[in-house]
């Protein structure tokens, strides 16, 4: 797969770190010029999870019946005029409505970003493409905060979803003259009204289904973090706004380490095997997270610590995961990417949800989240392992 490529599904990707990280920053802001507080601001980002949940169910099908372009640039088009509708938001309903709507079409890209993939790369080439777009996507993250909180500092938080208008608006450009269609000619299209029961088949595949719900739980783990961490950096330990992309950026740099390893990993071991071994990371941070925030300490460094671990073991978690998951599903690769998407992001939604409903003013409710998403991952990896090597040895002996 070529660079240029690489780099649009990259953008593609990024419409849901940007769209999440861009503004975390402005909570305070957006809280006050509502005038709310910060608990009911959180509602917006789970409005936006809910979209991200409900939308990739709706592409997966589409994709596979119409082929990637004009479900993708729909999409993207969504995002856009959803990104402008957020910009001028005369209250936090129609602004949680307008997020509700910028996720539906911002799923677009990550859905079909996926299954594009899938159609030219198979699962160690999928898994080192992966690694390549956490490094493209990974600069959202890292510059996203840093520099949301100086345009909520200058020109009010409005202009941050300005920004995303002007973004999503080159992202359909480039797709449109840049990215042609993946799917073959000779792969016969999916029909819409068996959607249902293609979902079905997914969800029937243990294995299948164990990838997307390791995925899922990592990704809840992170969620969590982002949910939760505007409070703890900027409340809690008063981290001034226009730095806490400085300490965001810090961790997404490690996940985005960890990807290149990874990929460079993968020219010896497969990403079964990586997986396997990474979570037990995962979780081990997790637990030590939980333990420091459980002592209440007056310093930020030893929470960040933890947390740094966290996030950067996801760098090998997420596309090792993805790959597994999306391995030999052939002509139904834009419903298992979607289902993969749905599954994700559903259980984010109710991990952000949960930190909002555990409030307690400390990292308590925020450690707590991800170490328990870090138990789960230990153990839907570890029953996912057994159950692919339990097949693999039964085709053998056929």
């Amino acid at each position: 797969m070529n660079f240029r490529t690489i780099l649009i599904l990259g953008a593609l990707t990024a419409f849901g770190p940007l769209a999440i990280d861009f503004y975390l920053p402005a909570f305070p802001a957006i809280a006050q010029s509502f005038g709310t507080d910060e608990k009911h601001v959180q509602m917006t980002l789970a409005a936006y999870f809910l979209g991200l949940s409900i939308g990739q169910l709706l592409y997966g099908p589409v994709a596979d019946r119409f082929g990637r372009r004009i479900p993708l640039l729909t999409g993207v088009g969504l995002f856009t005029a959803a990104s402008l509708a957020c910009a001028f938001a005369p209250n936090l309903e129609w602004l949680m409505g307008a997020r509700f709507i910028q996720a539906l079409g911002g799923c677009a890209g990550m859905v079909i970003s996926r299954a594009v993939v899938s159609d030219k790369c198979d699962a160690v080439g999928s898994a080192k493409v992966f690694s390549q777009l956490m490094l493209v996507m990974g600069l959202a993250p890292i510059l996203a905060p840093m520099l949301g909180g100086l345009l909520v500092n200058t020109t009010g938080w409005q202009s941050i979803f300005l920004v995303l208008t002007g973004f999503s608006a080159l992202a359909a450009l480039a797709v449109a003259l840049g990215l042609p269609e993946s799917l073959p000619d000779y792969v016969p299209r999916q029909p819409l009204k068996g959607a249902l029961r293609q979902y079905g088949r997914l969800l029937a595949d243990p294995v299948y289904l164990g990838h997307a719900l390791t995925g899922g739980l990592a990704v809840a783990g992170m969620f969590a973090y982002i949910s939760g961490s505007p409070f703890v950096f900027i409340k809690l330990y008063g981290v001034p706004a226009e730095h806490f992309g400085w300490l965001f950026g810090t961790n997404a740099a490690g996940f985005i380490l960890v990807a290149q390893v990874n990929a460079r990993l993968l020219a010896k071991r497969g990403p079964a095997f990586l997986l396997a071994r990474t979570v037990w990371i995962y979780l081990g941070a997790g637990l030590t997270l939980l333990a420091v925030s459980s002592l209440h300490t007056e310093q930020l460094w030893p929470l960040l610590i933890p947390l740094f671990v966290c996030i950067a073991s996801l760098g090998c978690i997420l596309p090792n995961a993805s790959a597994c998951a999306m391995n030999g599903q052939g002509a139904r690769a834009g419903s298992a990417s979607a289902l993969l998407g749905c599954l994700q992001f559903s259980i984010a939604a109710g991990a952000a949800s949960l930190v909002g409903l555990l409030h307690d003013g400390s990292a308590m409710p925020m450690a707590m989240v991800i170490s328990l998403c870090g138990v789960l991952v230990v153990s839907v990896a570890m029953l996912t392992r057994r159950l692919q090597n339990a097949r693999a040895l039964a085709q053998a002996e056929v």
